[in-house]
């Protein structure tokens, strides 16, 4: 019985320090204070019946903001028509065509004219395969758990991507126009083809990791045939050549001629997209002067990674303002889901009063959300406009989408000087518009980031 009584009180004991272990949970006591929370004043039964049958962006939506902003700019890129990625996250890539395609027209005197984006699509989801294959090759002497494999096997494949992916790709397989290889069902809905290549990417990475010597390369050749396999029939086969008729913007005839892929971008843009452009963020939690490159993040295994320099806001608006007044349109990503109108089209820190809304404060700075992971680029579009005032300061900024014609403003979006200062994140520019300070920076060793660090998602 004694000994019970010992083996009891040292339970006892246990289940009590178990419990001072866990301080820390919610206790009756401090429940009855959290539901000082909400004490059902008139205001917020009136709030809790308004959200009961409506959606939380309705309600906040701030009546004293309802106008339209002014669609006036002082200076902007030409462009014709607007295109649409449909339910694909391929923003990236819609978005560097739409710059180059923007040159084209100007150039040439074209009328409407529209890249194939399935043909870049095809190479480009080919090129991760390889990318990911041959880095599972490369780390297969790491255990399965390894952050690094771990990453790779999460992240197999996706259409999502950034600037580097277009200047490669182009550069490698050259572009033809829509009519030589238009959109399927399959390219502009991706979601079930990206689950089929991972789950054979996946499983071809199990396999790797256990060949030994000149069987591994042999493996990876036999994947890729597989995966082309795939790729054709839900994107179509890329054409090799094929023949363009070519009209100026009034209608007429110019001529007729058959091209290669490559041929066709050295005749008719024929940029060095490699070397004439650099990247620039604005990212606030890393030290300002100084580059940075991200693991892992290209679409080439042979290409280049995602590299940049982060600068204060203010330099690259100075190089986004020279580029527009010189005609040249730009790639552009931001938070674009942050305070977007949809409706008129306009990312506007006045459209939402959600503070009100909940008698709450939201007041975390542009650095503190990103560290917080309350925001980062999710969406790439095409800068083509800027609003100066007399002191050649920008009021507004608009880009041109990649959502159809029928959305936001004209299939553009308008956003605030305000607004761009909080959300915009990266832009690419051509180095002539670039100040020499900076291109000085470009001779810094890079920093290499992680390639899971949640700043660099892929941009959809």
């Amino acid at each position: 019985m004694k000994r019970f009584i010992i083996l009891f009180a040292a339970f006892m004991l246990g289940i009590g320090l178990l419990m001072a272990q866990k301080k820390g949970g919610i206790t009756s006591e401090m429940l009855n204070e959290i539901r000082q929370g909400y004490t059902g004043t008139p205001a917020q039964k009136a709030v809790k019946n308004a959200l009961a049958q409506n959606s939380i962006a309705v309600l906040a939506m701030n009546a004293d903001n309802a106008a339209m902003i002014d669609t006036h700019f002082s200076d902007r890129v030409p462009t014709k028509g607007i295109t649409n990625q449909k339910s694909s996250g391929r923003c990236w890539l819609f978005t560097g065509l739409n710059v180059l395609r923007a040159k084209m027209i100007q150039t040439h005197d074209l009328g409407e004219f529209e890249f194939s984006q399935v043909y870049c699509s095809f190479y480009d989801l080919l090129e991760k395969s390889n990318l990911f294959l041959q880095a599972i090759i490369d780390t297969r002497n790491l255990d399965i758990t390894d952050r690094k494999v771990d990453w790779l096997l999460s992240n197999p494949i996706s259409d999502g991507g950034q600037f580097t992916g277009v200047s490669n790709l182009i550069t490698k397989y050259g572009v033809v126009p829509k009519s030589a290889m238009p959109e399927t069902y399959q390219s502009e809905n991706t979601s079930e083809m990206a689950k089929i290549l991972s789950q054979k990417l996946r499983q071809y990475a199990l396999e790797l990791r256990e060949l030994k010597g000149s069987a591994i390369q042999d493996a990876k050749l036999q994947m890729l045939k597989e995966i082309y396999g795939i790729l054709a029939e839900c994107l179509g086969v890329p054409p090799t050549e094929f023949e363009w008729t070519r009209y100026d913007s009034k209608g007429n005839f110019v001529s007729t001629a058959t091209y290669t892929p490559k041929q066709f971008y050295d005749e008719f843009v024929g940029a060095d997209l490699n070397g004439n452009y650099i990247m620039v963020m604005n990212d606030p939690t890393r030290e300002y002067g100084k580059v940075y490159e991200i693991e892992y993040d290209r679409h080439v295994y042979d290409g280049d990674n995602w590299l940049y320099v982060n600068l204060p806001i203010e330099r690259i608006k100075e190089m986004a303002i020279s580029s527009i007044k010189d005609g040249s349109a730009m790639y552009f990503s931001c938070d674009v889901n942050k305070y977007l109108d949809r409706t008129k089209g306009t990312a506007d820190l006045a459209n939402f009063d959600y503070a009100s809304l909940f008698n709450t404060e939201f007041p975390m700075d542009k650095k503190q959300r990103i560290q917080t992971h309350a925001s980062g680029s999710s969406h790439a579009m095409t800068l083509i406009a800027v609003d100066l005032d007399e002191n050649n300061t920008p009021r507004k900024w608009m880009v041109e989408n990649s959502w159809g014609a029928a959305s936001g403003y004209n299939g553009n979006l308008i956003m605030t000087d305000q607004w761009f200062n909080e959300y915009m994140f990266r832009l690419v520019v051509e180095k002539k518009y670039v100040p020499q300070d900076i291109m000085d920076m470009l001779r810094q060793k890079p920093q290499m980031l992680p390639a899971w660090d949640p700043m660099f998602l892929p941009e959809e």
